[in-house]
């Protein structure tokens, strides 16, 4: 191998042998790479990760795990002082450095009015955003059977646990109007593209929300508001069996009786 190498004074950045080099996934190497090349304020949460690559959410959730067991990233719980509590994550060019230590200067502090926002402002871009979704305990079991049986026909629908509860009561609206489990299930899974830039959940919550529901089934009639059978009689004239509440003749030969001239 010979380096054709290019002075670079702009659009590059710095990453150690160490890091570049590192023994084991490719996909943890180039999540690093990726996540060291972008501005501060940045979102790097799985889903913003997997809007990039093309890797799935298992294989990111991977990578991002072994970066932190590694030391090169560091998630941490903090509470604003609106009381809401943001999940901060750290990046560690090297690890084991103080992540409130400036390289070129002296050591900072992020400042707290840059923590400070109103309550309907957006959350900062290098946090994530509290989950409100109700448990997956106390979703519809049927529409959790549905979520779940989505990736054993496309295995790429793979549904995390706060998303199956945030999807779960769009499910249950569609059984709710007569639709049944097995239609659901092509109706989510049919003519998806080959590659999806986007989290399976927004495009399962696109179909959920936009497919129009089908009309309601005709109500069955109680069985007792459903016409009497009536039952088999053998006529007098011919023997044919015909249904009739009473015994007599059938239609033929009553018909043919009308039809015989009465002698004088």
């Amino acid at each position: 191998m010979i380096h054709v190498r290019t002075r670079l004074t702009a659009d590059f950045t710095v990453i150690s042998n160490a890091l570049a080099q590192r023994r084991g996934s490719a996909v943890t190497i180039g999540v690093a790479v990726y996540i060291l090349s972008l501005p501060d304020g940045t979102p790097v949460s799985i889903a913003a990760l997997c809007a990039h690559f093309t890797e799935g959410e298992i294989l990111i959730s991977r990578a991002l795990r072994e970066l932190e067991e590694a030391g090169y990233l560091e998630r941490r719980r903090v509470r604003l002082s609106t009381g809401r509590i943001r999940t901060r994550t750290y990046f560690y060019d090297v690890p084991g450095v103080d992540p409130h230590t400036d390289p070129d200067g002296p050591s900072k502090t992020p400042s707290p009015e840059r923590d400070t926002a109103p309550e309907d402002a957006p959350p900062p871009l290098d946090a994530e955003p509290e989950r409100h979704a109700a448990p997956l305990a106390d979703a519809d079991p049927d529409a959790v059977a549905v979520l779940t049986a989505l990736r054993r026909v496309d295995p790429r629908l793979v549904l995390s646990i706060q998303e199956a509860a945030r999807l779960a009561p769009d499910v249950s609206r569609w059984l709710a109007a007569g639709v049944g489990a097995v239609q659901i299930i092509k109706l989510l899974t049919a003519s998806l593209p080959d590659r999806l830039h986007a989290r399976p959940a927004g495009i399962l919550a696109f179909r959920l929300r936009d497919t129009p529901l089908p009309a309601p089934p005709l109500p069955v009639p109680h069985p007792e508001e459903r016409p009497a059978v009536l039952p088999f009689q053998t006529c007098d004239g011919c023997d044919r069996a015909f249904r009739s509440p009473a015994p007599g003749r059938c239609r033929d030969c009553r018909g043919h009786a009308r039809d015989v001239p009465v002698a004088a």
